[in-house]
């Protein structure tokens, strides 16, 4: 028989996470504006349920992004509607059009460490 130390007990695994860094939060930030020109709401979402309590930065350009993501895919759903009275086509191509030119602007605001709000955004999370 050895004289071995127990291993030591599991850490608490309903502990919170720990807060990101200023850094980090803006990264996370510029990647979910920068994913949702890509995936739509989706990075926007999971990063709002996952990183919304790391820190007030992210969690405000979460929210943000994923009204703004929402709003859009609202407006897409339109635009597809109204496809059969031909004006959906425009309302689909103006609506690619300013996700990518907001979405990009966002990441950028996010990337120098602003705040950023979308215009046109119903809020649906805060």
């Amino acid at each position: 028989m050895s004289n071995a130390t127990p291993p030591p007990p599991p850490a608490n695994q309903y502990q919170q996470n720990a807060p990101l860094n200023p850094a980090d939060e803006k990264l996370w930030a510029t990647l979910i504006h920068l994913g949702g020109i890509i995936f739509g709401f989706l990075p926007a979402l999971i990063g709002y349920l996952v990183l919304k309590d790391r820190g007030p930065f992210v969690r405000q350009h979460t929210a943000t992004a994923l009204n703004f993501q929402l709003t859009m895919l609202i407006a897409s759903i339109i635009g597809v509607i109204l496809i059969f009275v031909i004006i959906g086509i425009f309302v689909v191509i103006a609506v690619g059009i300013v996700v990518i030119v907001f979405s990009i602007i966002a990441a950028v605001a996010a990337n120098k460490g602003e705040a950023y709000t979308y215009p046109m955004s119903i809020k649906f999370v805060s």
